[in-house]
């Protein structure tokens, strides 16, 4: 009696094991073809980036990071998808080759400390730290600061500093930072940013009328404080909002 009471709890345990197999092995694949879609833009786009393919470390940032879960459940069947994604409040987890590049431009290393003005979701944020050693992230909207602050936290990503704030001031007690993302389009480049660019940093940003496609923008800071500036290629941004 008890054994057969035992049977329909083995096949409930085994079908559920099953569907996690088929899920793991599913979202395999998935972000498989999706590291192969990013490969194949960057070579597209070689004469825009300046480079034929991602630097190894960047690839397997992306192919670490479990994008599927940094999106609402209702996305999730998209989350390998090379495009952006809604989020919410007027958001989006931005497209995967735009993330790739964005990383890639500003050469991260292990030993940097990176600003990303915008978090969102936190993927960007956790593609940084996957590479370098800490990531400082603002976000202005504070249900996504609260909820990408779970996320990271609830995948381990410790090596992450986030808060609510207007990124367009930075975050100067965090830095002053290697490398510097701003996922969301500005009319121009912040000052403060620049200011809290090392030496020798990079800046990435894209830069434009909100009702317009936007310019993907480079800025170096040279070792004497000079900045060298280059358009990368268009994109299309949700504008960066705030007091300014």
């Amino acid at each position: 009696m008890k054994a057969s009471l035992w049977i329909p709890g083995l096949l409930m345990l085994a079908g559920v094991l099953a569907a996690g197999l088929s899920f793991a092995s599913d979202t395999a694949q998935r972000r498989e073809m999706l590291l192969r879609e990013i490969r194949e833009d960057v070579r597209q786009t070689a004469a825009y980036l300046g480079r034929e393919r991602l630097n190894p470390s960047v690839l397997a940032a992306l192919e670490s990071v479990p994008r599927h879960e940094l999106v609402p459940d209702d996305q999730r069947r998209y989350a390998y998808e090379n495009r952006p994604l809604p989020i919410g409040y007027g958001q989006t987890i931005s497209q995967p080759y735009i993330v790739a590049i964005m990383t890639e431009l500003i050469e991260p290393e292990a030993g940097d400390v990176v600003l990303e003005v915008g978090t969102g979701s936190g993927y960007q944020a956790a593609v940084l730290a996957e590479i370098v050693e800490r990531v400082c992230s603002l976000e202005i909207i504070p249900q996504l600061a609260k909820r990408s602050r779970a996320d990271l936290d609830r995948l381990g990503y410790s090596n992450v500093r986030s808060r609510m704030g207007d990124g367009y001031y930075g975050w100067p007690e965090c830095g002053p930072f290697d490398g510097i993302v701003v996922t969301a389009g500005a009319s121009h480049v912040p000052p403060l940013l620049i200011e809290q660019l090392k030496p020798g940093g990079k800046l990435i940003i894209p830069v434009g009328s909100r009702f317009m496609t936007q310019q993907l923008l480079l800025v170096e800071k040279g070792e004497a404080g000079e900045l060298r500036t280059r358009q990368v290629l268009p994109v299309r941004f949700v504008p960066l909002t705030g007091g300014h």
